[in-house]
Formats: C-alpha cells, structure tokens, sequence
C-alpha cells in the first residue's frame, strides 16, 4: 500500500513541478507591457491539431468495502485520438486497458487470489490545457499539462475477466478524473505522462452491487500530431488615427487642388459630349453588315462572292472540321437564304485511293456541305449538288483538290 502511494504520489508531484517551471519561464509569451498574450485564435480545419497516442504503464485498484483494500500492481494500456479546438479546449476518446490479478481470495465469487482479470474501458474525454489557459498559449512551450474528465463504459464480459459471470450485463458505467502532461519533443512527437483514477460500481470487481471500486493508472507513451500543428491568432485591430492639427496654409492648398480637379471634369464633361456627337451616325448600324458611306449617311449593301466558296477535308475524310464549319457558317450567315440558287461540287485527290473510292468520298464530302446549307437555310430545291470523285482537280495539289465548292449562281 505505501509502494503504491509513493509510485503515484512521485509522478502527480514531478508532473506539478515541471509544470509550475514551465509556466515561471515563459517570459517570452508577453507583450511590450509584460502582459501574457492572449486570444482570440481563428478556426482550425477538422485534422488540424489532432493526434493519435500510445501509451503503456501501472494500474492498481482501491476497493471501498467494510474494510479498505488495495490491490496488486499490474499493466495498464491506453490508445486514443483526441484534437485541440482550441489552445486551452480539447477532446479524446479512446481505449484504456487495465491488466492486473487479484490479490486476495474472493470467496463469495469463487476466485483464488493471483488469478489474472482484465477490463476494457471505452472513453471519452474533454481536457484543459491549464497551461495555455493561464500562461497563454505557446507552441514552443516544453511541458503542458491538462487536467481531464472522463465517462465510459467498462466492459466486464471479456473472457479475461474472472467477474464477468456474476455480471447482470456486459457493461458498466465507469467515470474519473485524470492529469495530462504533454512534454513537447518535436512539432509532430510529444511524450505523455497519463494520470488517472477512474471510478466505478465495484459489481466489476465482486458481487456488491452497492460499493464502488476505483482504477488509479499512470502511463507514459507518444502522442503523434497530425494536421496543422499550431494556432493562429486573429489579427488585431487598426488603431484609431489620431488626428492631426490642420494648418490654413494646408486648407488653402487644398482648396486649390479642388478647383483644379473641377476645371479638368468640366473640360472632360465636354470633349464627352463632342464624342458623342461624333459617334451618333453610327449608333444604329449592325455588326457583320456592310455598308456604303456617302454624305454623311450609311446605306446597307449585300455582297455576292464572285469566286467559289471552297470547304476542305482530310485525307480519306468526309467530315466537315470545326475551322471549315466557322468559314462556312460565316459565309451562309451573310449570302445564303431560302431563295438563293447555290451550285455544290465534290472532288478528291487523285494520288491516293482508287477510282471508285474517290467516287464516293467526293459524294459523301458534298452531301455533307449540302446537309449544313440546308440547316443554314438554303432551300434544297434551289441546290444543284455534283461529285467527280478524281477526274476533275480544280487545284494543283493534292491537298487542294480534297475539297467541295460552292457557289452562287
């Protein structure tokens, strides 16, 4: 019973120890006043400022009966992940594995002493970084230390638990308090030193529903960060100017100045109005139409091509490209509607493919030309459509002669 209290006893004083050093140098955590610096800090992403830890140390039990009685040293595991909402706020769930043997005979349940039990205990946790909350927050601090509590359940059905078969259910509700202490190694690894006393009905223990058994554990493990590992402060606000005295030489040259700017709007509010004047003959002409200037007015033309419009093709392909669509489509846009008279010939290249190849290449390139006038607007019965496949080359190479034309007649 004294080993244990001088176990625990020696870990709770050297976490305070360290913690009050920690917080009696941090003198660089202060304004130009001597002041500890403070929030508000801005909202961290999900993953920012969490980590996964691993841990492994003692645990013993204290159980409140007609008589008092402390039981044997055993291991005790922990596994979690928490996140820090704020510098000062955090949360942790985890799982905590308590792994000891009983120390005395436990008649009314059948047990030897010696005989190895076990629990498993499913926590959640909201903790209190102290040292953020009264020394500020600091990312380089060595040693942080925050007190925790935590509720659960124990689950007393495990095949390691020589109790579980006087249990009137699998679980039972489990609640303490602990200590954290985080030593800072890197930005990414801390060490911990984990203080707990966990209370619970001591049904987990023996059959007396009515008394209540606690679990004091200690462990030391590593805490991982992952995410953005730091907070940042909100930015402070601009102080207020302070005005200045203003001087009658300073308002009189300003009032210069205005003058100035008003004589320069004025002579810009004309040559405004000048403009204007000039561009009103050509307020109401369209775009894409042409027109014929001639004492001072526009009158609207149409032009006719006088040479064939030509639409060309790949080698082997009858299929009009993006570029040739935009040439054609310009072309029906300003020449063609349902009245015009439009004649379309086919051809293709005779250096390659056969003659009868070149036929119907030539046919198909045509009836594809054909098919977007006809959805331009150009009337079908006004359309004289040819193919001559290689026997007619109406240009001199062979890139040339992949090609339909058209043309108005």
């Amino acid at each position: 019973m004294k080993g244990i209290k001088m176990i625990f006893g020696a870990l709770a004083a050297a976490s305070l120890l360290f913690s009050v050093n920690a917080f009696a140098q941090e003198d660089n955590n202060r304004d130009e006043n001597g002041k500890v610096v403070r929030g508000a800090y801005e909202t961290n992403k999900v993953f920012d400022n969490t980590w996964i830890g691993v841990g492994a140390g003692i645990n013993s039990l204290v159980l409140f009966q007609p008589e008092f009685q402390i039981g044997n040293i055993g291991l005790s595991t922990d596994l979690n992940f928490g996140k820090w909402w704020t510098p000062a706020v955090g949360m942790r769930f985890g799982w905590h594995g308590l792994w000891n043997n009983s120390k005395a005979d436990l008649e009314i349940q059948n047990v030897d002493a010696g005989t190895p039990f076990g629990f498993n205990y499913f926590h959640g946790d909201i903790l209190w970084n102290i040292s953020n909350s009264i020394g500020g927050y600091k990312e380089s601090r060595f040693w942080n230390f925050a007190p925790y509590a935590t509720m659960g359940v124990l689950d007393i059905s495990s095949k390691r638990n020589i109790f579980a078969k006087d249990a009137g259910n699998n679980f039972e509700y489990a609640a303490g308090l602990g200590l954290l202490n985080i030593l800072n190694v890197t930005s990414r690894v801390n060490v911990t030193l984990d203080l707990q006393a966990l209370v619970a009905r001591a049904h987990a223990y023996t059959a007396d529903h009515g008394r209540f058994i606690v679990f004091p554990s200690a462990t030391i493990g590593l805490a991982f960060n992952l995410g953005k590992t730091n907070f940042d402060r909100h930015s402070t606000i601009a102080p207020v100017p302070v005005a200045v005295p203003f001087t009658v030489e300073q308002y009189k040259d300003l009032e210069e100045k205005i003058a100035a700017l008003e004589k320069e709007n004025a002579a810009l509010r004309d040559k405004a109005a000048a403009l204007e004047n000039q561009l009103a003959p050509y307020r109401n002409l369209v775009n894409g139409q042409t027109y014929l200037y001639e004492n001072g007015t526009f009158t609207a033309v149409d032009l006719t091509p006088g040479a064939p419009i030509t639409v060309y093709f790949d080698l082997g392909s009858a299929k009009v490209s993006d570029r040739e669509k935009a040439h054609l489509e310009y072309f029906t846009s300003t020449c063609v509607n349902g009245d015009t008279k439009l004649a379309v010939n086919g051809y293709a290249d005779k250096q390659t493919g056969s003659a009868k190849r070149n036929q119907t290449l030539s046919e198909q390139r045509a009836k594809a030309v054909v098919d977007l006038l006809k959805k331009a607007g150009a009337s079908e019965e006004n359309i004289e459509c040819a193919a001559h496949g290689a026997t007619v080359q109406p240009f001199d190479t062979a890139a040339k002669n992949r090609v339909v034309t058209i043309e108005v007649k």
